[in-house]
């Protein structure tokens, strides 16, 4: 037991020796002589009572079917367990207390690095270069979101005939997203599916949404930006998988299929853990030289992730998980 403020005494462990997220859906969550216990229907878990490690994990996500009581609550805040509802597999993010994390780290790093010119450049850089695979070379925000468009209107012909699926070129109405071909819905339907996967990303790490480093006019700009990052590896493949089967089953609801795709693509593929990496990557500690001159005269970043990485199974059941 640790003093807390004011006297107060609460068990506190570091986030940093925590296992990351857990995943629990189909079931209700509630407080049995003291400890917190999920009664499982049988969704991902197997029917049954399962105490939960509140202590020794970073945040509880709460999936379709559930239910919590106040008591939970209590006990999770004054643990610094943070608790979010997405929907299945993580295609939505509906809500989530603040993570209250016990350290500034990812927070501080990230305001540093926005409000620096060439340090904002040189994160948006490695985020084309996770995107892209290659080196950017762009000098300007501006000359890396015309080198996206090009890239992405190539990627869009490739993946339209990878899948089958007929193109016709990225048409979007913000007023009316619906007014368009199904290609068109579908990637429009798992672009908010990673978004949320983003979302649950940003909160796991406790950064900030509004911080965006190539994004900027949004109150979720940090969340897009995020998101972004497995657009060509995982947005589109599930809005033409999910549009292929539209196509073969016109009966289908489109926005629906894409959400059983995106959740199987984020649980396969561990899109979360794989957004919480790259989150630590760009914005982990700094190193000496953190932001430098190249011999061209570009602005560098040289950052190292922070030594604990977050890799939930979402298939295992409420105990010890890699992680956060």
């Amino acid at each position: 037991m640790l003093a807390g403020r004011l006297g107060l005494e609460k068990a506190r462990i570091p986030h940093a020796d925590r296992h990351g997220l857990l995943w629990l859906d189909r079931g209700r969550l509630e407080v049995e002589d003291g400890c917190i216990r999920f009664i499982s229907a049988g969704g991902s878990l197997p029917s049954g009572n399962y105490q939960i490690p509140h202590q020794t994990v970073s945040i509880v996500l709460l999936g379709p079917g559930t239910t919590v009581t106040h008591d939970t609550l209590r006990i999770l805040a004054a643990h610094g367990c943070a608790l979010a509802a997405i929907g299945t597999g993580g295609v939505r993010f509906y809500t989530s207390p603040p993570l209250l994390p016990d350290t500034s780290t990812i927070a501080r790093r990230q305001v540093t690095l926005w409000a620096d010119p060439q340090s904002r450049l040189a994160v948006a850089r490695q985020m084309y270069t996770i995107r892209f695979g290659e080196e950017v070379k762009a000098r300007t925000i501006e000359m890396l979101r015309g080198m996206e468009g090009a890239r992405l209107k190539r990627l869009y012909e490739l993946t339209a005939q990878k899948y089958g699926v007929p193109w016709q070129g990225r048409r979007y109405d913000r007023s009316n997203p619906n007014a368009t071909d199904m290609p068109n819905q579908a990637i429009n339907h798992a672009a908010s599916a990673v978004e949320a996967a983003a979302a649950i990303a940003v909160a796991s790490t406790a950064a900030i949404p509004q911080i965006g480093f190539v994004h900027e006019d949004s109150g979720q700009s940090f969340i897009l930006d995020v998101a972004d990052l497995v657009r060509h590896d995982v947005t589109l493949p599930i809005a033409f998988g999910a549009a292929k089967k539209a196509l073969k089953s016109p009966s289908e609801n489109l926005e629906r299929l894409v959400r059983v795709q995106a959740a199987e693509v984020f649980n396969r593929e561990h899109v979360v853990s794989q957004l919480i990496d790259h989150i630590k990557a760009l914005l982990g500690e700094p190193v000496a030289g953190d932001v430098s001159k190249s011999s061209g005269g570009e602005a560098t970043t040289a950052g190292k992730p922070l030594t604990t990485v977050t890799q939930p199974d979402e298939q295992a059941p409420p105990t010890a998980v890699p992680g956060s």
